[in-house]
């Protein structure tokens, strides 16, 4: 059995944020990512101000307090400083664990939201609403990308947020003793945290948003060497794949180069910018001291302030790079939010509430087939368009019945639009022109799970996770029993070898299913298929490289198993007995 597809938007999970925040359908922003935590972050934003302000402080102080103690006053004369030394220090400490906890468990928060919400969007497009995207590339979407909002938050929005508002205050605070030192100071901060990022940007060359892409390429790249090996191996073209990896890393290399040499510009040029206005706050300080309006201590003020608010500062070069990165990472995932839905829903169509044994809760509806558990629904296809990219068409005009309880083989050539008929029946495809309809009724106003619990699908390449075989069976059933597991092995003429094994059920597949043959592994699918009590079934291709004599039982034992429900057979060879065959017909397909 196929998983059930989710709608999008649906109801957040709970403790999660709407997922009408994100733009589902829509595509994502910093903005609606970050308006859901709002409330926390701005409560991490506080606490960070209050870190960020006492450390400020805490310089300003004990530079006051050392200058005025030089000069041996009584010590109650000091108190206050010192006080006001302590408080800061002891605060500071406390606020930045506030500030660190607060932030982070508002981006974990959002980033674990995201991530539901993107897996459930790829729940709603596959397979056919991701024929254009790489798998590699997807995994890298999934992982790098996502982790990006992480960093939106934490490395880019905290940062700006926090040196904004301490160092406005820093600026009244210097430039109203001194206003000379305040100006140099506000402009060293407009310089570092403006000027810096319009400087990289011009410099880098958009480099910081190419690694993103250059990462998915070469993940792809690796991905695909791994798992063409024998055959590049066999064909002696293992050299000219290594070469082209080779490529796409030297080009990663050096993007990742020149955004390290962007950084460290930017370091420089924050240096100076520190020193500047340390040197104007001690130029602009001393003629102030001299002409009498700044006491000698609140000189050492002037001239130490600016260090500590740029210690606040200098990360913002480096979030600007951050900013850059994790906008590509977003547009990348935006193209996944974007993507149109392969089906559509008709919008009366009722909710799920079946029963996965068999009664399916779309018979309730007035308009529906029949409503009794194991009932056999009648499935055709009238005059049907369909394709799986925009442009390209897979199935054209096609006509074609499953009657209750038949036993039908769709024989067609490789590339004619098979595998396209079983995705309309299954509901992972809608047509675009013509309808499919199940007892008459058009599937489109049925939801997309409840047809799945009705029609099983067996693909080509039925995947077997690296677990063992009950758990294996348990995805066409959660929850499932032994005697359950068993009788579906026995249907899938599996049950014998089973008992054989020394773990029985708990027996490990290896990835893929490597640790059975090829007979086995489709046995296995085949048992999963029938423990979900769907009552039409689809093959595609399962005799698919297997030995006349054993494709032969193979497909006797697909149509023993079946029992009286309906079988749809697709395959493009010839040597069937017991079906009624149907052949695509010649140049159906155009791709």
């Amino acid at each position: 059995m196929t998983s059930a597809s989710l709608p999008i938007p649906g109801p957040a999970p709970s403790g999660s944020f709407s997922s009408s925040s994100f733009g589902a359908g829509r595509g994502l922003s910093a903005w609606s990512l970050i308006r859901p935590a709002v409330g926390r972050l701005s409560l991490a934003v506080l606490a960070g101000v209050g870190a960020a302000g006492a450390a400020v402080a805490l310089t300003a102080c004990s530079a006051w307090l050392i200058s005025r103690a030089a000069l041996h006053p009584p010590v109650l004369h000091l108190m206050v400083a010192i006080v006001a030394v302590r408080a800061c220090g002891l605060s500071r400490g406390v606020l930045r664990y506030l500030e660190r906890l607060i932030g982070h468990d508002a981006a974990f928060k959002i980033l674990t939201d995201v991530r539901v919400r993107l897996y459930t969007r790829l729940e709603r497009l596959a397979p056919a609403g991701l024929a254009d995207f790489r798998r590699a590339d997807l995994a890298r979407r999934l992982a790098s990308d996502v982790d990006a909002v992480l960093d939106l938050v934490t490395r880019v929005f905290l940062p700006y947020a926090v040196a904004g508002v301490v160092g406005l205050a820093s600026v009244l605070v210097v430039g109203a003793l001194v206003p000379v030192a305040g100006l140099v100071l506000a402009l060293a901060l407009l310089v570092v945290g403006v000027g810096v990022p319009v400087m990289q940007r011009a410099s880098a060359h958009r480099a910081d948003g190419r690694l993103a892409p250059l990462r998915a390429e070469l993940s792809t790249g690796v991905v695909d060497l791994l798992h063409g090996l024998p055959d590049l191996t066999a064909y002696g073209a293992t050299r000219a794949r290594l070469d082209r990896l080779a490529e796409v890393d030297t080009r990663l290399t050096e993007t990742s180069r020149r955004s390290a040499a962007t950084a460290g510009l930017g370091a420089a040029v924050t240096a100076l910018s520190t020193g500047a206005a340390v040197l104007a706050g001690l130029t602009a300080g001393a003629v102030a001291v001299r002409s009498g309006s700044l006491t000698g201590e609140l000189l050492a003020l002037v001239v130490l302030t600016p260090l500590a608010v740029f210690e606040i500062a200098a990360p913002l070069p480096v979030a600007a790079q951050r900013w850059a990165t994790a906008r590509v990472s977003l547009q990348r995932l935006t193209e996944l939010w974007q993507t149109p839905d392969p089906i559509t829903d008709h919008p009366q169509a009722p909710e799920s509430r079946a029963d996965p044994r068999g009664d399916f809760g779309f018979d309730s509806h007035p308009d529906s087939p029949r409503a009794r558990a194991g009932h056999v629904p009648e499935m055709r296809i009238d005059g049907v368009t369909a394709g799986w990219v925009a442009g390209r068409t897979a199935l054209r005009d096609l006509d074609l019945v499953l009657p209750a309880g038949g036993r039908v083989a769709l024989v067609g050539p490789s590339g004619s639009g098979k595998s396209t008929v079983a995705a309309l029946l299954v509901r992972f495809l809608d047509p675009r022109d013509g309808r499919v309809t199940m007892d008459g009724r058009d599937l489109r106003e049925i939801p997309a799970d409840e047809v799945r619990r009705v029609v099983g699908y067996l693909p080509e390449d039925s995947y077997l996770f690296d677990t063992t075989i009950g758990d294996n069976l348990r995805i066409g059933r959660a929850g499932a029993g032994d005697s359950e597991l068993h009788e579906a092995l026995r249907q899938a003429r599996l049950l014998d070898w089973v008992r054989t094994l020394p773990d029985g059920l708990g027996t490990l597949v290896g990835e893929h299913g490597m640790a059975l043959s090829g007979g086995q592994r489709r046995r296995l699918a085949l048992a999963r298929l029938l423990l979900g009590n769907a009552r039409v079934l689809i093959f595609d291709e399962p005799t698919e490289h297997l030995d006349d004599e054993t494709a032969a039982a193979l497909t006797h034992d697909l149509l023993d198993a079946a029992g009286d429900r309906t079988v749809l057979l697709i395959t493009h060879r010839t040597d069937l007995t017991g079906l009624s065959v149907t052949r695509m017909p010649f140049g159906s397909s155009q791709r």
